[in-house]
């Protein structure tokens, strides 16, 4: 009923052949402690979110030539691209009250970007793109 318990994962039973207590009976995978691998206060983590924070500004940035020429794809191409990183980078650093609402207003003015965009709103996709820039860098600063 159990499974073999000479025999790794495949043939043992919700993690019956593990050395140490499992983060649930589903999960192949211990609860995470002093010995992990993972850290979340590691300053090599952070720097990559900080670096994934500065590629998105240099994406932004290159946003206003597209809205300009009218290049609607373009505009939401690269939101789509790189926004997604962007979002988990924020939230993993974002600890503060502060630093959250101001997270919240950058994501209100890249989806702003986004939906100008898509609608073809010329006028309405500038003023969201340089909304969304004075965004993150008041975000950055507050990281």
């Amino acid at each position: 009923m159990i499974g073999d318990g000479t025999s790794y994962s495949e043939g043992a039973a919700y993690g019956t052949d593990q050395s140490k207590p499992l983060y649930s009976p589903y999960s192949v995978y211990g609860e995470q402690g002093p010995e992990s691998l993972f850290k979340a206060d590691n300053a090599e983590y952070i720097a990559r979110k900080k670096a994934i924070l500065a590629e998105t500004k240099k994406r932004i940035q290159k946003m206003p030539a597209y809205a300009q020429k009218k290049k609607w794809f373009e505009v939401t191409d690269e939101l789509s691209r790189y926004m997604y990183e962007t979002r988990g980078a924020i939230k993993y650093l974002a600890t503060s009250v502060q630093q959250r609402e101001a997270a919240a207003e950058f994501f209100k003015a890249i989806e702003e970007v986004g939906n100008s965009a898509r609608l073809k709103k010329q006028d309405e996709c500038l003023a969201a793109i340089d909304k969304s820039l004075k965004t993150l860098d008041a975000l950055t600063a507050k990281l």
